[in-house]
């Protein structure tokens, strides 16, 4: 970690405080670093802008405490009024967006602790804690929860305006009922109790825990007992009672009782009252000694007010017993109604209303003692006051008029500090304020920049949709292209299989209507047991043939089966007219190829009706398989016939009125089976040697898959 900064020799500017100016920027690219938090160990504190500087109010011998996430902390101690300039080295390496909000939300949790720490000791401090979490936020839920610290901070120190205000800004982030509650609780503090009501209205009860569902009907009752609407009041105790009871909550069963008790007493039935006062008395000692005696108070109050003095004063003597009892273990504050000086005060004040004036004495005289020695003024000067009343009512005018100059004394000794709490009141509450306003102006910095950010995210978000827009209907596009391609290959495939079946089923009735010819031409001449026996192969071929119409390709071994059946059978016909052979090449594996069915027939059916026929003399038909290649062979159909030519010439009126289907449909079947199948199939016609017979010779080339 490398830093720098720049300043001149020291002058002297004494013990005056002064602005310095300075900045926060990268060593080398002289990039400013936003947010860097710049703090004075006398206590002000400032943020960088986004350009990097800042100024704050030092003097002479301040540290100036400079932090970041993105580098390590560095300190300064000011020495002259010259400009700062912090230069720093990030860490490296950098945290991923991940790893930093997950260390932005551990900062934010512990500056929230720490608020809730000093909440009741240090408000200043807490706010500043406060502070720093708003400017760790990163969600609406975490300013929330800052606001509604920040609203528990005032409604601890009474500022019960400042407080309505930030659980306004925290519902304003999250709404939660939690906080309404909280809110509703403020407003009822700041005697706002029409808001208050209509506040814990709109409270969602299913929303609350079981111990916040007794705090809202507790504080309804509350609102309504303080509007004297008694009855409502009543009501909303008892409902929050069952909660508590349904849920076992022993402090809150005593409180409810005590404050249902308050409220029969406020409507005038004092003894409906009296009875939940003995109840809550009884849950009281069960719960601790502490709120014991707090209910015995309270019970006391109760009986004063309604003129029950001896009840009232027994009471008030357990709680002086009682309250030396809880000092053994802890400190009784000034505030707290239990106090031995404010009993013994009430005892005498009893003893004065029944006229005991010499009972009272000793209870004022020991209120007096207690006052004085706790520094409790107030009680104290009550005391004697009241002292010189009881005094001037026995005669003793002497007594009564040194008790005076000492209860003037008092007077002036509390004048004095109540003028002093009023002075640290006021300036608590100015603090407060100022503090409010700072966060407040934080906040608005911190919207402006997220204004900024929003700008620039929402420029970049418009050139983002445009970008992908245009990449989605490319996309969009090639996938249209796509499915269209696969679709119009799909019609052409399926066109190709009906093409291909429809040229089978004009193949196998030629075929048919060319053996039963040669059926009919036995018959003619009385051949009854050649026209069976050729009948029976025939047959034989026929089924073979009708179960593999149905296929594009069927195995070459067949395929060869059927060849030499139908071969067979041409010669039987034909017998005196030519001779054939069937060669196999060894090396070829007929299993390893496939071949259309009925592709080779035609071509012998053409070699034996048109070529050999009409032959004078006996001709040869020869029917080869040999290899080309490792996933290539040849099958070649030879004939040493007529030929082509001479086969058309010789051809009958009758035969050239009827142009032959085989050949041309065997070469749409190709046609269609190559397209289908990448080339596959190859066929060639040619002359088969140079004499007045000049016969054929076909050459089909079939590949593997």
């Amino acid at each position: 970690m490398v830093f720098g900064y720049a300043q001149n020799e020291p002058i002297a500017l004494g013990n005056d405080y002064f602005t310095v100016r300075g900045s926060v920027r990268e060593k080398y690219s002289y990039e400013p670093i936003p947010k860097a938090a710049i703090q004075v160990n006398s206590g002000a504190y400032i943020t960088t802008g986004y350009d990097g500087n800042f100024k704050i109010k030092v003097k002479v011998g301040d540290q100036v405490i400079i932090s970041h996430e993105d580098f390590q902390t560095v300190y300064h101690t000011i020495k002259s009024n010259d400009r700062l300039l912090i230069e720093v080295f990030p860490q490296d390496p950098k945290p991923t967006q991940k790893e930093r909000r997950k260390k932005t939300i551990q900062a934010f949790n512990q500056l929230i602790d720490s608020a809730d720490t000093y909440l009741k000791n240090d408000a200043e401090r807490s706010i500043q804690f406060i502070a720093d979490a708003l400017d760790k936020s990163v969600s609406q839920s975490q300013n929330a929860e800052a606001y509604q610290t920040l609203g528990d901070l005032y409604m601890y120190w009474e500022q019960y305006d400042l407080s309505v205000t930030n659980y306004k800004i925290a519902l304003q982030n999250q709404d939660k009922s939690e906080t309404k509650l909280k809110l509703a609780n403020a407003y009822t503090a700041n005697k706002n109790y029409e808001k208050g009501i209509s506040t814990y209205k709109s409270i969602k009860e299913n929303e609350l825990s079981n111990y916040q569902k007794i705090e809202l009907y507790e504080g309804l009752g509350d609102v309504y007992l303080k509007t004297k609407d008694i009855t409502k009041a009543i009501d909303s105790y008892e409902k929050s009672l069952d909660f508590a009871t349904t849920y076992a909550i022993g402090p809150k069963i005593t409180d409810l009782n005590s404050k249902i008790a308050q409220a029969y007493n406020a409507a005038g039935n004092t003894q409906k009252a009296k009875t939940l006062f003995n109840s809550s008395l009884n849950l009281a000692e069960q719960e601790s000694k502490k709120r014991s005696v707090e209910e015995k108070v309270t019970v006391a109050e109760f009986n004063n007010e309604n003129r029950n003095y001896d009840d009232e004063i027994s009471l008030r003597k357990e709680v002086v017993e009682d309250v030396k009892t809880i000092e053994v273990d802890s400190i009784v504050s000034n505030d707290s109604p239990i106090t031995p000086q404010k009993q013994n005060y009430k005892i005498g004040n009893a003893l004065i209303l029944q006229k005991k004036y010499d009972e009272a004495i000793p209870y004022l005289d020991e209120s007096i003692v207690e006052a004085d020695k706790r520094g409790d003024l107030e009680v104290k000067k009550d005391a004697q006051r009241r002292k010189v009343d009881v005094l001037e009512q026995l005669g003793e005018y002497d007594k009564a008029k040194i008790e005076f100059e000492a209860f003037m004394a008092s007077v002036d000794k509390l004048y004095l500090k109540k003028q002093q709490e009023i002075s640290q009141s006021a300036r608590r509450s100015r603090n407060l304020a100022e503090n409010q306003l700072r966060i407040k102006s934080l906040e608005n910095d911190r919207e402006l920049s997220r204004s900024r950010y929003e700008l620039t995210t929402e420029r970049n978000r418009t050139q983002s949709i445009i970008i992908y827009s245009l990449i989605g209907g490319l996309v969009l596009l090639l996938i249209a292209a796509y499915f269209t391609y696969k679709y119009i290959k799909g019609q052409r495939l399926a066109n190709n299989m009906l093409a291909l079946k429809s040229l089978r089923s004009q193949m196998n009735p030629h075929f048919i209507f060319n053996a039963l010819n040669s059926v009919n031409s036995f018959i003619a001449v009385n051949d009854e047991r050649t026209a069976n026996k050729y009948l029976s192969d025939f047959s034989f071929l026929m089924r073979a043939v009708l179960e593999n119409s149905e296929e594009d390709f069927i195995p070459l071994k067949k395929e060869i089966e059927l060849l030499e059946l139908y071969t067979k059978l041409e010669h039987f016909r034909f017998k005196e007219k030519f001779d054939y052979t069937i060669d196999i090449n060894n090396s070829i594996d007929v299993d390893d190829f496939e071949i259309p069915p009925m592709l080779l027939q035609p071509y012998i059916e053409n070699a034996v009706w048109h070529g050999l026929r009409y032959k004078k003399e006996k001709g040869m038909l020869k029917i080869e398989i040999k290899p080309i290649s490792k996933d290539e062979i040849s099958i070649s159909i030879t004939d040493d016939g007529v030929g082509r030519e001479r086969s058309k010439i010789l051809k009958t009126d009758h035969q050239k009125k009827h142009n032959s289907k085989g050949l041309s449909n065997i070469k749409k079947r190709i046609q269609i089976l190559n397209d289908m199948y990448k080339d596959k199939v190859d066929v060639s016609i040619e002359d088969y040697q140079n004499t007045e017979d000049t016969g054929t010779r076909v050459e089909v080339t079939l590949k593997k898959d």
